[in-house]
């Protein structure tokens, strides 16, 4: 009986004791293990777009793809995080990043603008453009200041629209807005407008796409400067100090360059970007 006592007594004891040290704990309130960790750091970052500007951003079948889009991949696998993006339109991405609810950033040929910044953030620039004309062949249209008079064909909200709100005022009925560039230009093609104003990106490439309809791009460098694309983001966004660093890597390892001849044939003048995200 003696014995039994004692044996009984050891396997309680054992049954209380302390689990060895290299078993892991639990994670108790306001913790986190590392496996909840790594799957709120594995979340995609949502990007909207308005894929309507080949060759920056362009629906392919089901696909949104551009040089903005191959830009955008590079950057994202230099700071290793995943990603999605989503073709919303022009005026949905602008309030839904203004709002950084569902989409963190957006991403569609974005100029910096003093006024955008007082709503949003902005990536380093990594893009130089400016808005240039686009008539039909024979036009007596030859800078910005004989579109005046003119009827002219702009996207709501962009800078062209800005541009020519401020050379032919504001409320002038002959400045038509639309929704996208694809309805401003179609308004050119149908005879509804004397001349379309849009990013050069857009322009030559739709002149090169449709040389059946004997259209010119004019330029205007005394009136229109030049603007650089930034990524947008929410107000005060902690993308920016995560996204900003594999910008700057991408641009001076070749990587940047590699994407821009592959969209634009030629290699990038980078000495007035470089310029320009020297200064923040």
């Amino acid at each position: 009986m003696l014995l039994l006592f004692t044996l009984i007594f050891a396997m309680l004891a054992g049954c209380g004791a302390p689990p060895p040290q290299d078993t892991p704990a639990a994670a108790t309130s306001g913790e986190s293990s590392s496996t909840e960790t790594a799957a709120t750091d594995d979340t995609p970052i949502k990007f909207a777009t308005d894929a309507s500007y080949a060759p920056m951003e362009f629906m392919d079948l089901d696909q949104v793809k551009g040089f903005d889009i191959d830009f955008l991949d590079a950057v994202m696998k230099q700071a290793g995080m995943k990603y999605e993006v989503t073709n919303t339109g022009w005026d949905t991405m602008l309030e839904s990043v203004r709002q950084g609810t569902e989409y963190k950033a957006g991403i569609s040929s974005v100029s910096i603008t003093a006024d955008r910044k007082e709503s949003y953030s902005f990536s380093l620039p990594y893009f130089e453009s400016t808005n240039v004309i686009m008539v039909k062949e024979g036009s007596d249209i030859k800078s910005a200041l004989d579109l005046k008079n003119k009827k002219v064909a702009v996207q709501n909200g962009t800078t062209a629209d800005i541009l020519m709100s401020g050379i032919m005022g504001k409320d002038n009925s002959n400045l038509s807005r639309f929704e996208s560039n694809a309805l401003a230009l179609l308004e050119l093609d149908n005879g509804g407008a004397d001349a379309v104003v849009a990013d050069i990106a857009i322009v030559n490439e739709y002149i090169k796409n449709n040389p059946d309809k004997k259209l010119v791009s004019i330029s205007d460098s005394k009136n229109f400067n030049s603007e650089y694309y930034g990524i947008l983001y929410p107000k005060d966004s902690e993308l920016k100090a995560k996204l900003d660093p594999a910008i700057q890597t991408i641009i001076d390892n070749g990587t940047y360059a590699e994407i821009y001849k592959k969209w634009f044939g030629t290699e990038p003048d980078l000495t007035n970007l470089k310029a320009e995200m020297a200064k923040g």
